[in-house]
């Protein structure tokens, strides 16, 4: 900060606010986007999941989409708070979303779980390309995408453990 702005602010007693520079925003938006997507598809994967322990995997199914949609506000919000505007309207999150396609109609829990172990890692490399630059533009954002990142993984973790055996 050059010492005229310093003292501009010294005197008026006015903080500037910090408004996001356009790569910090386009890299929010590019989560964020992913975030709706998987929980989209998670919740396809829950309507149309069939088979052994259907039950569970249903219900993890959407213990994942509240996780994901929570997580798509706050990279909403925090958007707003840095003066940008999120998108998340469905032909945007379709033209510009990293994950794959679901497929259509029933699925079974081995299958599902393998789908969806796939979108969340889809999700989760988004936010790590993305890190960096975040990190380097506003650390409190940063932040969020770990916090995103860690409980993402957990989930990942949780619900592949479905087709693993000892």
């Amino acid at each position: 900060m050059t010492p005229s702005r310093a003292d501009s602010r010294r005197r008026t007693g006015v903080a500037e606010r910090f408004v996001a520079p356009a790569r910090l925003a386009s890299n929010l938006q590019v989560v964020l986007v992913d975030l709706i997507e998987l929980h989209l598809q998670g919740k396809q994967a829950h309507w149309n999941v069939v088979g052994k322990n259907f039950r569970d995997l249903h219900l993890q199914l959407d213990e994942l989409v509240d996780i994901a949609r929570e997580a798509s506000d706050t990279i909403a919000e925090r958007l707003r708070a840095l003066q940008a505007s999120p998108d998340g309207r469905s032909d945007t999150v379709t033209a510009t979303t990293s994950l794959p396609a679901f497929p259509a109609g029933e699925q079974n829990t081995a299958t599902v779980v393998d789908l969806i172990t796939d979108r969340i890692a889809a999700a989760t490399a988004t936010m790590r390309t993305v890190h960096d630059d975040v990190d380097a533009d506003d650390p409190s954002s940063a932040d969020l995408l770990h916090a995103i990142i860690d409980d993402l993984e957990k989930y990942a973790w949780m619900i592949s453990a479905e087709n693993h055996s000892a």
